[in-house]
């Protein structure tokens, strides 16, 4: 899945705000975290820990790996919960 799109066009950040995604803000990606689609199968936690842990506060941090390793993570995300806005892609 590719973690910029939704129905196959390029994200914004006001779309995902208007559909309750939350932000993550990073240096170079911005993540996406829609907990109401989720679906717990856990990609993201076994993928990167450092970016993703579930028992931190905030759970995300968007700037503890490259953007390229989120993007590779986020990708694999089967349910949409997890999308990205690259800044150097903007």
């Amino acid at each position: 899945m590719d973690g910029s799109k939704i129905n196959g066009q390029q994200v914004t950040e006001a779309e995902l705000l208007a559909a309750d995604y939350r932000k993550y803000q990073g240096e170079d990606v911005d993540i996406y975290y829609n907990k109401n689609i989720c679906a717990h199968i856990g990609n993201c936690v076994r993928g990167n820990p450092a970016v993703f842990e579930v028992g931190r506060r905030p759970w995300i941090l968007a700037d503890n790996a490259s953007a390229d390793d989120v993007v590779k993570v986020i990708n694999t995300c089967p349910s949409g919960a997890l999308k990205y806005i690259r800044k150097d892609e903007q």
